[in-house]
């Protein structure tokens, strides 16, 4: 352990302790909200950063969990302030949620450079808040704490359980066929989400909640816990009293995200059967920490990683809320532990190992061993090929075998609402071997990267009974999401990458075993093909897409603004006070 810090040494105190004029100003504004020095002299100031709103249904507790927090500060002996982030919900945010990570990061980032605070909980868990805290946090640099908002409990209807997202999709094909009335689907719409909390499936927010809880910067197996489970509570006024504590240690994130920790999280995140959006979101943190992570490096880990939670939708019939019942994601690393850097430091101050001491599995169907798989690889395999020379993502275990090996013609759309009104269109001439693409999708085209990917079967395919087929793009897709999607494929066809170049009726190949995604198409079509090809005029002419477009990497890079990773330059440091 670090010795522990005198008050003086606080970072806070730089605010607060000199006898000078602009001291004396922020002790009085302090004392017009209503405290006393007595209160925040002398004590750790812990940031709560609340990514709670009126439309984020997934934070719809954290009113609640923040004065837990506090709770928990106090009983520590620190001061608690509660500062508001913005929320970046999935369901409401567009044109889409990814637009607006590498804002939450850069606010998270400047809200505790700015402020008297000496460390933070950071409180989020739907898809981009889990990425965009811990970014912004890890440039930072002050002692943090993640807090994971939790999944919600599992769906129901009719006597039937259902899956968040991957029900949706299922059951909106059976609408499309003519199978579910109006008044099932009423009753689907307000079955599959009945409380607070993230997806109960293993989506991007279970995905990435368990990825911070695996690189130490949870509480131990506090990614699991359902959102309106007592246990939440307890947690949240743990988180409370252990960031107190990390203070007085002087236990920054440099120090647990390392290297190791990125490893051990990405390979639990492949043994989870992780969302693809895990692959953009742990590049990026990754690369904040100064970390060199790349798409190969995760694809190596994919191959060697059983998948062992059999939670949907790469899993067959169980949901987070049954995984938490089977020992959680502690268990799930006990399964994994041989494959671990068990001596990587977490938050709690103890190693890894030491955290997963005393964790078993309770359901050995739910949380398998390694020798009974659910796949016998890890979530995500990533493809090469001249459609996609910087790579693209798929997800093998969430599809149907026939495509892992495919050949057909392409089915080319240059943006979602011509795919969309085409899919309707029951004279479209398309089969199961023809190859859907939608293109213009990515980090600039989309813009901001949405989650179109998994692209609807063509209606006239539903009416006949199928349900997949293959599907590329260069956008996302949401981790509840399943079926023969290539995603991410870099670079996006708005810069001119080769799918900028794919015409309707050119021969697709995917070859899974090989890692490889192509089009047959000889290299002089290609070269006049691209000689023709003009760019797209800009999406955005001003404001943050303005800023947005002219900083964003690409997918394989993790979609981070250039100039926030850690090679880019030294933070701005401590700010001048006076």
């Amino acid at each position: 352990m670090t010795q522990t810090r005198n008050p003086r040494q606080l970072r806070s105190a730089r605010w607060f302790a000199p006898d000078d004029l602009r001291s004396f100003g922020h002790r009085s504004r302090m004392m017009q909200l209503g405290y006393s020095e007595a209160d925040f002299m002398g004590k750790p100031i812990v940031g709560i950063l609340n990514t709670w709103s009126e439309l984020n249904s997934c934070h719809a507790h954290f009113r609640d969990r923040a004065q837990d927090v506090r709770r928990g500060v106090l009983q520590a002996g620190g001061f608690p302030v509660e500062l508001p982030a913005i929320s970046v919900d999935e369901s409401f945010t567009k044109p889409s949620s990814m637009l607006y990570r590498n804002l939450l990061g850069i606010e998270t980032e400047e809200q505790i450079r700015a402020h008297p605070l000496d460390g933070v909980v950071l409180m989020g868990g739907c898809d981009k808040t889990t990425p965009g805290l811990v970014m912004g946090a890890l440039s930072a640099g002050v002692p943090m704490i993640y807090l994971p908002a939790g999944p919600m409990l599992r769906g129901n209807f009719a006597g039937q359980t259902l899956g968040s997202g991957s029900d949706a999709w299922k059951y909106w094909d059976e609408r499309r066929a003519g199978k579910i009335s109006p008044d099932q689907w009423q009753g689907l719409q307000g079955g599959i989400a009945r409380s607070a909390g993230v997806c109960m499936t293993m989506g991007t927010a279970s995905t990435m909640t368990a990825i911070a809880d695996a690189m130490g910067l949870t509480l131990p197996g506090a990614s699991s816990i359902p959102a309106v489970d007592s246990g939440h509570q307890r947690m949240s006024a743990d988180c409370g009293r252990r960031i107190v504590e990390m203070i007085e240690q002087q236990l920054t994130p440099d120090r647990v995200v390392t290297a190791p920790a990125v490893r051990n999280a990405a390979t639990v995140a492949m043994a989870l059967g992780c969302s693809t959006n895990a692959v953009v979101h742990l590049i990026a943190i990754a690369r904040r920490a100064g970390v060199d992570l790349t798409l190969d490096d995760l694809d190596a880990l994919g191959r060697v990683t059983p998948l062992i939670a059999n939670v949907r939708p790469a899993g067959t019939e169980y949901l987070m809320e049954d995984f938490y019942y089977a020992g959680g994601l502690r268990a799930l690393m006990v399964q994994l532990r041989d494959r671990l850097d068990l001596s990587c430091l977490t938050v709690t101050g103890r190693t890894l190992g030491e955290n997963l001491e005393g964790a078993e599995v309770w359901n050995a169907d739910v949380i398998r061993p390694l020798s009974n798989p659910v796949y016998p690889e890890g979530s995500l395999a990533v493809l090469r090929g001249n459609l996609c020379p910087d790579g693209a993502v798929m997800k093998p275990a969430a599809c149907d075998p026939k495509f892992h090996t495919h050949e057909g013609p392409a089915l080319v759309f240059d943006s979602y609402a011509e795919m969309k009104a085409a899919v309707e269109d029951e004279t479209l001439d398309v089969t199961p071997d023809h190859v859907m693409v939608l293109r213009n999708a990515g980090p600039l085209g989309g813009p901001g990267f949405p989650e179109w990917g998994m692209l609807p079967i063509p209606r006239t395919l539903i009416r006949q009974g199928h349900r997949d087929m293959l599907r590329i793009s260069d956008a996302r897709m949401s981790g509840t999401s399943y079926g023969a999607c290539v995603l991410h494929v870099a670079p996006e066809a708005f810069v001119g990458g080769p799918l900028a170049l794919l015409r309707t009726g050119d021969t697709i190949r995917l070859d899974l075993s090989a890692r490889r995604l192509d089009m047959l198409v000889d290299a002089d079509e290609l070269d006049r093909r691209r000689a023709a090809w003009t760019p797209p005029e800009p999406r955005f002419q001003r404001g943050w897409g303005w800023m947005f477009s002219r900083h964003v990497t690409q997918a394989d890079k993790g979609c981070d603004f250039d100039f926030l990773e850690r090679g880019f330059g030294p933070a701005a440091g401590e700010p001048e006070i006076c």
